[in-house]
């Protein structure tokens, strides 16, 4: 899964749920850069944090091989 598709996917989560990224930072435990940063797409971000904050939506990460 790319970058682009998981801060897609958190983006409209949060915002699907009402919550602002502050909000979204500490509910799920993890700073609010965190969340700026993971929302834009950067390239390197710790998995246990991107986990961290889907877990709050009931989603869970899980490796998948692509689809070509």
């Amino acid at each position: 899964m790319s970058n682009n598709v998981i801060s897609s996917i958190l983006k409209s989560l949060r915002k699907e749920h009402g919550l602002t990224q502050v909000d979204l930072a500490m509910k799920s435990g993890v700073g609010l850069n965190f969340v700026r940063e993971l929302e834009q797409g950067k390239a390197t971000v710790r998995m246990d944090k991107v986990a961290q904050v889907f877990d709050l939506f009931g989603y869970e990460l899980v490796p998948q091989k692509r689809v070509k």
